[in-house]
Parts: structure tokens; sequence; C-alpha cells
């Protein structure tokens, strides 16, 4: 298997017997290492900047329609980078051990090379984020195909989904918060949906480096919704190397066991004893292996009721940077993919990416929830209030 550590891994990594990685999980195992705090301030704290928004053209689409970009700064030293196209995320800059800043969301140069197509770096999916087996579902004895673009199959709200679609934009502020609020009326019947529906994107960058994004939406018919962000991560810094030695923690007793076409057969597994076991810290690259296509692309069940207070369900560490990302949501399910298809038709500042180079946390509800009952529903009906918050909050260990 292709592995490319980041490049300021290389020279670490070749002391025998103390990789960072073992010494990381090592400090785990003996409790000597606290997750979740930095141990010392980053040299980015010591020179706070001011809250900024600023925007910016970042070019037009062919229609002649432009895209603004926005560019929040908190006092610390991050930054987060968004455009209206896709409501994308573009960049998340946050220092690491040592006070050095790096994007550590993959993105794209310029907005032609969006426009030429990408899986999605950083972009809203909807109306239904993931796949829906058939491209067709029932709701309340109506039948409603959807579009089909995956074979036989929906997947990530269709040809036309909310990637694809230039939202209006204001920015936000608040006391602890600088942020964008984007907005988008999916007419009804897009990509097969039943009912208007009225969608807001709220991101914010907050005073202690956090990146909160709360998805809310209203319809005017019974619908079904699931929204979610595909930002692919990784802590070493965009185009550095794989993530096979990002250390993650995944609070998950079960995953939904797939078919050949990556749809859920309806069974709730439990990970013990799997190699989708990530209760503990392990590295990503440590069983992969051993998984199907040697890439993880599973629902973890989060056992998280939809729409109430966030909780902490993921926590992803870069032993080389000592970066650390932990992720809180108030969403069922996440999706944990490890992007093995990644390649090099994908570049940015000059580094092309590869196998591995990012992983994506997507919360969400379970894939094809309007075909299974059991599942938690997705359903939305006039006069309620969709709901979804996930919080990503950075740091560093030593």
């Amino acid at each position: 298997m292709r592995h490319q550590p980041s490049e300021a891994c290389v020279e670490k990594r070749a002391v025998p017997g103390r990789t960072r990685v073992g010494l990381l999980l090592a400090g785990l195992a003996a409790g000597t290492i606290l997750l979740g705090t930095p141990t010392r301030p980053t040299r980015a704290e010591s020179l706070p900047p001011p809250w900024q928004i600023e925007t910016e053209c970042f070019g037009y689409m062919p229609d002649g329609q432009p895209i603004t970009r926005y560019v929040l700064s908190n006092p610390h030293g991050m930054q987060v980078t968004l455009m209206t196209l896709g409501a994308t995320l573009t960049s998340v800059v946050v220092p690491d051990r040592d006070g050095q800043l790096a994007n550590v969301t993959l993105h794209l140069d310029t907005l032609d090379d969006y426009l030429r197509g990408h899986p999605l770096f950083g972009s809203v999916v909807g109306r239904y984020a993931n796949r829906i087996a058939g491209a067709r579902f029932s709701l309340d004895g109506t039948e409603y195909p959807i579009t089909a673009n995956a074979g036989p199959h929906h997947i990530h709200g269709g040809r036309e989904g909310f990637q694809r679609i230039v939202w209006d934009a204001e920015a936000v502020r608040s006391e602890t918060a600088v942020g964008v609020r984007l907005t988008h009326q999916s007419p009804d019947g897009h990509e097969g949906y039943p009912g208007q529906l009225d969608v807001t994107v709220l991101y914010e960058l907050t005073h202690d480096n956090q990146l909160r994004m709360v998805y809310t939406a209203e319809t005017d018919q019974p619908t079904h919704v699931n929204l979610t962000n595909h930002a692919y991560w990784n802590l070493a810094g965009a185009g550095t190397g794989d993530v096979l030695d990002h250390v993650v923690m995944l609070s998950a007793e079960a995953y939904l066991p797939t078919d050949e076409a990556k749809l859920p057969t309806g069974e709730i597994r439990p990970v013990a004893g799997t190699v989708m076991d990530f209760r503990q810290p392990r590295r990503i690259g440590e069983r992969i292996e051993q998984v199907e296509g040697q890439n993880y692309d599973h629902c973890f069940v989060l056992g998280t009721a939809a729409g109430g207070e966030p909780r902490l369900i993921a926590r992803v560490q870069d032993p080389c940077s000592g970066r650390m990302m932990e992720v809180l949501t108030n969403q069922p399910g996440v999706q944990f993919f490890t992007a093995r298809f990644l390649s090099d038709r994908f570049q940015a500042g000059g580094r092309p990416y590869g196998p591995y180079f990012g992983l994506c946390l997507e919360t969400q509800h379970y894939p094809d929830t309007p075909n299974q009952p059991h599942f938690p529903s997705t359903v939305l009906r006039p006069g309620e209030v969709y709901y979804h918050e996930t919080i990503h909050r950075f740091g560093v260990f030593d």
C-alpha cells in the first residue's frame, strides 16, 4: 500500500523506537496525555490579531454571477475562509505546536478548479447527504423518484446538489465569534424532492478556536432532509502527505455494514472486535489493510438524539505537528471516510493530492434512512425546523 508521510514528519519518524505515533499511543495508554486541552500557548496566541471579517471576489460563474469569498480571523491566529459557491470551506488555518500555521482542509486554488469538478472538498451537501437506494422513496403513501446519479442509486442530493448552488450570504458578529450566514431556497421538485425547502447554514469562528456549523431548514410539504459538510481534513497541512499516521477516536459503539453499492444492509453491528472499533485512539493506517477496499467509508452509530446539544464524538491528532481536532455534534451518525481514491488530478499550491491525503467526518443521519424505517427519521414536515449543529474544536498537544 502506498503511504506518503507528511514532509515535516520524515525526519522525526527516523528515530528508532521513538516515533511520535508510538509516544502518543503510549501516553494515551498511560494517561499522561490529556486530550482536548492545549498543553501550552502557541506562538500565534502570543501576538493576537484583532477579530476580522474580510470579503473578496473569488471569480465569476459562467453566467457572470460573482462568487464571494469570506475570510474570518480570530485573536488567536486561526483563520477560516469560505465561498458562496456550495457554501464551501476553502481554508481552515490553525497553528501547530510550534506556532507554525497551515491550512488543514483540502481545497483547490481557483474558482475554475472548483468548476471543473471536485469530490465535494469542503462543500455543503444536500438535500440528502449520502446514499438513497434505488433513487426513490415513499412518503405518506406517495412514491417519489429522485435523481439517480450513482448508478441506479442517489447520492449527495443529486447532480445539482447544494454544492453547485450559489448561496446568498451575509457577515455576522457577536461578542465571541465572527461568521457568515448563508441562505438558499430550494424549489419544490428539485432533484425530485417534494416541497420548497428554505435552508440556512451558519459558519462561526469563535474566540477559543472553534469552528461552529449550524444548519436549519423549513419546508412547506413533507420531505426528507439530511445535511452535512464534506470537508477533508489533514492536520499536517493540505497536500503534505497522507493521514495514515493520524490517530483517531470515535465515540461509537456500532456501525452500519453495507453492500457492494455502499448501501446499508439495515443491520446495526457492534464495533467490538472489529476493525471499526475506534473507541480507543488508533492510527488510521494500523488496520486499514483489513478493511474492505482498504478504505474506511462507513457510517458510525453515535447514539446521539438528533437536535439536542452537541457532544464529543470524535478526536483526531497528528503526532507530527501536534495539531488536534475534536468534533462535537447533535447528529445520530458520522460517515468516516479516508479517501483512498484521491489522486494527483487534484492539487493546491503546487502540491498534488494522493491516496489517503485527507479524512472526512461527515456528521449526519444514516444513509438510506428514507427506505429504512427503523433508522432515526429524516422526515421534515411543515411547521417543524430541521436543526443540525456540529463544532470542530482545534488545539495542540506536546
